[in-house]
């Protein structure tokens, strides 16, 4: 899966660390979803859509077959 959040967090102007600390995760769960080593539990994918006001589809998309 691909995802937008560096881009997002970026915009926002933020660190992994602030993101992190503002969805009360690590620096390394921001790190992993960013690189792609990390699919997010559907509750922490909520929060990131909340979080930049985006729907979780326009943040996490499927990677090409």
């Amino acid at each position: 899966m691909h995802s937008r959040v560096r881009e997002l967090r970026e915009r926002f102007g933020w660190s992994q660390g602030e993101l992190a600390e503002r969805l009360d995760v690590s620096r390394q769960t921001v790190n992993a979803i960013e690189t792609g080593k990390y699919d997010p539990s559907l509750p922490l994918a909520f929060r990131l859509a909340r979080l930049f006001g985006e729907p979780i589809e326009a943040i996490f998309l499927p990677d090409e077959a």
